[in-house]
C-alpha cells in the first residue's frame, strides 16, 4: 500500500544524535536531497529539523538514518467515546493518521482503543483534535473502564414498545390490538428522538465527516418510517386505520438495534476479560520488612530493594527473587501451569502468584509496568488492538459499503414507485434496504475473534504478540525446535555408571560441594550423603583428585585418564556404546586403573514426547537445529520421533539453517529460549519463544510460552488455528447476510421490523461465535 505524503506542507522532525554544528549541516544535506523536499533547516538547540514538502515520512526517516542519526518515536494510547460501530474504527484510525507527525494508527472498535505510533515530540492536543473533528471524543482510563449502565435504554424502549409488540401479535392471531394512531405517536416519538438520539448524533458526525456509517442508515430509514406515518396521521386524522401506520416499524427497529448494541457491549467486556483478569491478580496491599519488623503498606508504594514477606495462602505482590523459605507456589493464573511449583533461596517469583505451604521473604526486583504480569498484560493487549493483514481487505470494503446501500435504497424507492406499487410501499422497501444493511457485523468480524483468541492462549500461558502472528501461524508446516533448554531440560543427568558398583558413590565423595552440573548430576543420582573426601584438589580442564576411604582417586575425562596411565579395562566395550549415543563420559580412576565409567545425556523434558506426536497429528512436520555433536542431537531426535536434525550448527548459523528450511517452500516455525536463537526466531515465519528464556529471544518472537514446557507449541498453532477460523466464519456471516438480506429488501420480501431484527442478530451471531473460543484449552 503506498505510503501517503506529509500531510502537511511543513513538518517538523526530532533529531537524535546531533553534538555539534557538522551534524546539523549533515542532516540538512542529507534531508535537501529526499525528492520531494522543498527546504530544511536544522536547529541544534531545539534538536529538530524543519521539513517543508512532499516527501514520505519514511524517505525523510531513513534520510536521517543514512547521516547517522535517529528520529526518535513514541507511542500513544487514547480511549474513543462515541464508537457506535466497527465502522467508525476505521474512520478514526484515518483522522490520527492525517496528524503531522504520526507514521501509523489502529482502532480497535471492540476495546475502543486506538494504537499510534508518531515522532516523538508530537503534540497530544492534535490527536484529541482529530478525534473530535472526526466526530468521537477522547476519554479517561477511568471512564473507559467504567462503562454506563447501557441497559437501561433497551429496558426503557421495551416498555415503550410493548404495546406495538402486542398489536402485531394480535394480527398474527386475527385480533385487534394495536394502539390508537395518537397513542401510536405518543409512544414512537421519544423513542424516535429521546432513546434513538444515538443515531442522530452519529450520524450528524459521520456526514460532517464525509463519510457514513450504520447509525446513519438506522437515522434514515427509522426517520422516513415515521415521517410517512406522521404525515399519514396529519393527513387522515384519527380516522386513519391504525394498521396503516408505520410507527411500530421505526420503534421495533431502533428497540432490536438497542438490545443488539447492549448485547455487543455484553459481549466486548467478555472478549477484554483476559486482561482484566490478569490485572486482578495483583493484591492490593504488600507486607514488607523493616528494621527487623514487618509492615503492611499498598503494594503500589514497592520499590526495588525493598525486602517482601508473603504468607501462606498470600499473592506475592512484586517480581523479586527468594531470599528466605521453602513453599509450593500456585504460578496457574499467569502461566497456566497446573501443578505448584516449589520455590526456595534464590529461586524468582512472580507478581500475582500464590504462596501455598510456606513463608517466603522475597528481595523485591520489579514493581509497577516492569513486572511480568503488567508485561504479559501490555502484550495480551497489544495483540487485540492491532489488526490482521485480511482486516485491510475488510476496511476497503467498509468505506465503501454505505454509499453503495445508501444508492440502493433509492433504486428500491425509485423501481417499486415507478412500478406503480405507491410511495408508502416504495419508501417502505427502501427503510427495510437501509434498515438490514449492517456493516457492524462486517467489522467486528476480525477484531471479535482476535479478542477471544487471545485472551484464550493467554490464560493458557501462550502470548500472541499481534494479529500478524496468528495469520502467520495458521499457515506453518514445520517447526523447528532448538535442543538444549527447548526440548530438553539444559543440565545434564546421570544416565548410567559402568564398572565397579560402587563407583557412583565414591564419585559422589569427590563432587560434594561442586557447583558443576556434571557434578550435579551425580549428586542427585547418589541421593544421599556421600562419604568424606580429603586431600581433596581441582584439575583445571581435565577433573577432580582426593582420598576418599584411605583410596587416592581421580575423576574427569578421557584426557585425565591417559594422563594417569590407567587401562580401561572391559570398560572401553561401553564407550563404543555410549558415544554412539552421544553421551558424556566420565573417568573414575584408582591408581592405574579405570574403576568406573560415568556417562550423561540432556534429558527431554516431560513435554517433549507429547509436543512432537501433537504437531505429526496436526500435520506439521518437526525439525530440530542444534550445535551439539552429531550423535548427541541424533540420539534425542530418534528418542522424540524427529526426522529432520541440523547438528553441530554454530549459534550464527542457525538462521541459515532456518533459511534452507523456508528454501524448499514450507511455512517455518523456530522454537528457541536463548540469545543465539533470536536471528534464527526473527528469521523464521513465525519465532516462538520459551517465556523461561532470554529477552532477547521473546522480543524477536511472534508467541511467547510463559512456562517452558513444548507441549505448548502445538496447543499455540492450535489456538491460532482456531482462531483464524473464527475470522473466516465470521466474515462468510457478515458477507454473506448482506448478500442475502440486502436483496430481500429490496425485493419487497423483508418488512423494516424484521430487517432490524436481523440486523442485530448479525452482529450478536458474529460476537457469539467469537465468544467461543474463550471455551478453548488446551489438549
Amino acid at each position: 500500500m503506498p505510503e501517503s505524503p506529509l500531510p502537511s506542507p511543513r513538518l517538523s522532525l526530532p533529531i537524535a544524535g546531533m553534538t555539534c554544528a557538522s551534524c546539523v549541516g549533515r542532516v540538512t544535506r542529507a534531508l535537501s536531497r529526499v525528492p520531494g523536499v522543498a527546504a530544511a533547516a536544522v536547529n541544534l538547540a531545539t534538536e529538530r529539523a524543519e521539513v517543508t514538502g512532499t516527501a514520505p515520512l519514511s524517505a525523510l526517516t531513513a534520510a536521517v538514518a543514512t547521516a547517522g542519526y535517529a528520529v526518535p518515536a513514541a507511542e500513544a494510547r487514547l480511549a474513543i467515546g462515541g464508537m457506535t460501530c466497527a465502522a467508525c474504527g476505521t474512520r478514526v484510525a484515518r483522522a490520527l493518521e492525517r496528524v503531522p507527525g504520526v507514521t501509523a494508527a489502529s482502532v480497535n472498535p471492540m476495546s475502543g482503543v486506538a494504537e499510534i505510533r508518531m515522532l516523538a515530540g508530537t503534540d497530544p492536543a492534535l490527536l484529541e483534535a482529530a478525534v473530535l473533528r472526526a466526530g468521537y471524543t477522547v476519554e479517561s482510563s477511568e471512564a473507559a473502564a467504567a462503562p454506563p449502565r447501557a441497559w437501561l435504554a433497551p429496558l426503557a424502549a421495551a416498555a415503550l414498545v410493548a404495546p406495538f409488540l402486542i398489536g402485531m401479535v394480535g394480527m398474527a392471531l386475527g385480533r385487534d390490538w394495536m394502539p390508537g394512531p395518537w397513542w401510536q405517536l405518543a409512544l414512537a416519538t421519544p423513542v424516535q428522538f429521546v432513546l434513538g438520539a444515538r443515531f442522530y448524533r452519529a450520524g450528524w458526525a459521520a456526514l460532517r465527516a464525509g463519510t457514513g456509517n450504520m447509525d446513519l442508515l438506522i437515522a434514515l430509514g427509522t426517520s422516513a418510517a415515521y415521517g410517512l406515518s406522521l404525515y399519514l396521521l396529519l393527513r387522515h386524522g384519527a380516522a386513519h386505520a391504525a394498521h396503516g401506520l408505520y410507527f411500530e416499524a421505526s420503534a421495533t427497529v431502533i428497540l432490536f438495534v438497542l438490545i443488539g448494541k447492549w448485547l455487543e457491549a455484553r459481549a466486548k467486556r467478555a472478549t477484554g476479560a483476559a486482561i482484566a483478569a490478569l490485572l486482578a491478580l495483583r493484591p492490593r496491599t504488600a507486607r514488607i520488612l523493616k528494621d527487623g519488623a514487618e509492615q503492611e503498606v499498598p503494594a503500589a508504594g514497592l520499590l526495588p530493594g525493598d525486602v517482601l514477606v508473603v504468607r501462606p495462602g498470600e499473592r506475592i505482590a512484586a517480581d523479586g527473587v527468594v531470599r528466605e523459605g521453602l513453599s509450593g507456589v500456585n504460578e496457574s493464573a499467569l502461566t497456566g501451569e497446573s501443578r505448584a511449583m516449589e520455590r526456595g533461596p534464590g529461586d524468582t517469583v512472580r507478581t500475582g502468584t500464590i504462596a501455598l505451604d510456606g513463608r517466603l521473604v522475597v528481595m523485591v526486583q520489579a514493581v509497577g509496568g516492569e513486572t511480568m504480569l503488567a508485561r504479559v498484560a501490555a502484550l495480551v493487549e497489544a495483540a487485540q488492538a492491532s489488526r490482521a493483514p485480511v482486516q485491510k481487505l475488510v476496511d476497503r470494503i467498509s468505506a465503501v459499503f454505505v454509499p453503495a446501500v445508501l444508492g440502493i435504497a433509492v433504486l428500491a424507492f425509485l423501481g417499486w414507485w415507478l412500478a406503480g406499487a405507491g410511495v408508502e410501499t416504495a419508501l417502505l422497501h427502501a427503510v427495510a434496504v437501509l434498515v438490514i444493511a449492517c456493516p457492524c457485523a462486517l467489522g467486528l468480524a476480525t477484531p471479535a475473534a482476535i479478542m477471544a483468541g487471545t485472551g484464550a492462549a493467554a490464560r493458557a500461558g501462550i502470548l500472541v504478540r499481534d494479529a500478524e502472528a496468528i495469520e502467520r501461524a495458521g499457515a506453518i508446516t514445520l517447526v523447528a525446535f532448538d535442543k538444549t533448554g527447548t526440548l530438553t531440560e539444559g543440565r545434564p543427568r546421570l544416565a548410567a555408571t559402568h564398572g565397579d558398583m560402587d563407583g557412583l558413590r565414591l564419585a559422589a565423595a569427590l563432587n560434594a560441594g561442586s557447583e558443576h552440573p556434571l557434578a550435579r548430576a551425580v549428586l542427585t543420582a547418589y541421593g544421599a550423603p556421600p562419604p568424606a573426601v580429603a586431600e581433596f584438589r581441582a584439575l583445571p580442564g581435565r577433573g577432580v583428585e582426593g582420598v576418599v576411604e584411605g583410596r587416592h582417586l581421580r575423576l574427569g575425562a578421557a584426557r585425565l585418564l591417559a594422563e594417569s596411565g590407567a587401562d580401561p579395562g572391559l570398560l572401553a566395550e561401553a564407550v563404543a556404546r555410549e558415544e554412539a549415543l552421544g553421551r558424556t563420559l566420565s573417568w573414575l580412576i584408582d591408581g592405574d586403573r579405570a574403576l568406573a565409567l560415568l556417562a550423561f545425556e540432556d534429558a527431554p523434558k516431560p513435554g517433549a514426547a507429547a509436543a512432537i506426536a501433537g504437531l505429526s497429528a496436526m500435520g506439521v512436520a518437526v525439525a530440530m537445529i542444534s550445535g551439539d555433536r552429531r550423535a548427541a542431537a541424533e540420539q534425542v531426535a530418534r528418542g522424540l520421533g524427529i526426522a529432520e536434525v541440523a547438528a553441530e550448527v554454530l549459534p550464527a548459523d542457525k538462521a541459515a539453517a532456518v533459511a534452507r528450511f523456508r528454501d524448499g517452500g514450507r511455512r517455518v516455525a523456530m522454537v528457541g529460549d536463548g540469545v543465539n536463537d533470536a536471528p534464527a526466531l526473527a528469521t523464521a515465519d513465525l519465532g516462538i519463544a520459551m517465556g523461561t528464556g532470554t529477552d532477547v529471544a521473546i522480543a524477536a518472537a511472534g508467541i511467547t510460552l510463559l512456562r517452558g514446557d513444548p507441549a505448548l507449541v502445538p496447543a499455540a498453532l492450535q489456538v491460532t488455528r482456531r482462531t483464524l477460523a473464527k475470522i473466516r466464519q465470521n466474515l462468510v456471516w457478515a458477507f454473506g447476510f448482506n448478500a442475502i438480506g440486502i436483496p430481500l429488501a429490496a425485493f419487497g420480501q423483508l418488512s423494516p421490523v424484521i430487517a432490524g431484527a436481523a440486523m442485530a442478530l448479525s452482529s450478536v451471531a458474529v460476537l457469539t461465535n467469537a465468544l467461543l473460543l474463550a471455551r478453548w484449552r488446551p489438549a
